[in-house]
């Protein structure tokens, strides 16, 4: 879950950035302007989450510390 997505740039900023991860094959993202968005990472391997959490501050935005 990404907090602070508001929009459809947004959402393609942090996608374009951890789609720049190796061996990342995809993102999925389901914005939720009014909270915390879903992000799916589509990978044929394990991601290292300090990766996918840098790729995520790099856009901008920061990982939800709690499910919403």
């Amino acid at each position: 879950m990404v907090a602070g997505m508001t929009c459809s740039h947004c959402a393609s900023s942090v996608s374009d950035e951890l789609n720049a991860i190796d061996g990342v094959d995809g993102v999925t993202v389901d914005l939720n302007a009014g909270g915390a968005s879903r992000v799916i990472v589509h990978s044929a391997a394990p991601i290292d989450p300090t990766a996918v959490r840098a790729a995520v501050e790099e856009a901008g935005y920061t990982l939800a510390t709690s499910p919403i």
